[in-house]
């Protein structure tokens, strides 16, 4: 399992990956953070294409082309906006946001990879260390089951959250699975 993911800190529009996941808004049409990057990477065509999807709900993935970036496709997912007091339920829907992505790469023919940025962790103020532990167990519990893949990848930007899942890493993949 450890060798099926990477950790990697900086520009996920710069990856050489067959597919990177955008951490949207539910309308698709860019905004700030990774999504805005990614459009301003991507170019113009992205968001007439992204315009014809008619929005993602939180929890789901819908896949674009990559344009001007190096990956080919554009995974777009919307995690939730952080509460404490319904923890659980955000829990739940970040888990499916990976979850979701990762079935839509495994949809497009020729993925074998794709790369993930903190979803959520930004302004949706999702506590980095809860946020790392549910893209880690989840981008497991996927692979575990499935053999399409041969990387995922979590693309950081800042050194803080680069840290965080540094730390985190070892923990997950020395936790003994149920057989």
């Amino acid at each position: 399992m450890a060798d099926r993911i990477r950790l990697t800190q900086g520009d996920i529009t710069k990856l050489e990956v067959d597919a990177i996941v955008n951490a949207a808004n539910k309308s698709l049409l860019g905004g700030g953070g990774v999504d805005g990057a990614i459009h301003r990477a991507a170019g113009r065509d992205l968001l007439k294409e992204c315009r014809t999807l008619d929005g993602c709900e939180t929890g789901d993935a819908k896949t674009t082309a990559g344009y001007n970036l190096p990956a080919k496709h554009i995974i777009h997912t919307v995690g939730p906006v952080y509460a404490k007091t319904k923890a659980e339920e955000k829990r739940a829907q970040l888990q499916s946001a990976y979850r979701r992505s990762l079935e839509e790469a495994v949809k497009l023919e020729g993925v074998k990879s794709v790369a993930f940025p903190s979803i959520s962790t930004g302004v949706y103020g999702y506590p980095i260390e809860e946020a790392t532990d549910v893209a880690i167990s989840t981008a497991m519990d996927f692979l575990e089951s499935n053999d399409a893949l041969e990387s995922v990848v979590f693309c950081t930007f800042s050194k803080e959250d680069h840290e965080v899942y540094v730390q985190r890493l070892p923990h997950h993949l020395a936790e003994p699975k149920d057989e």
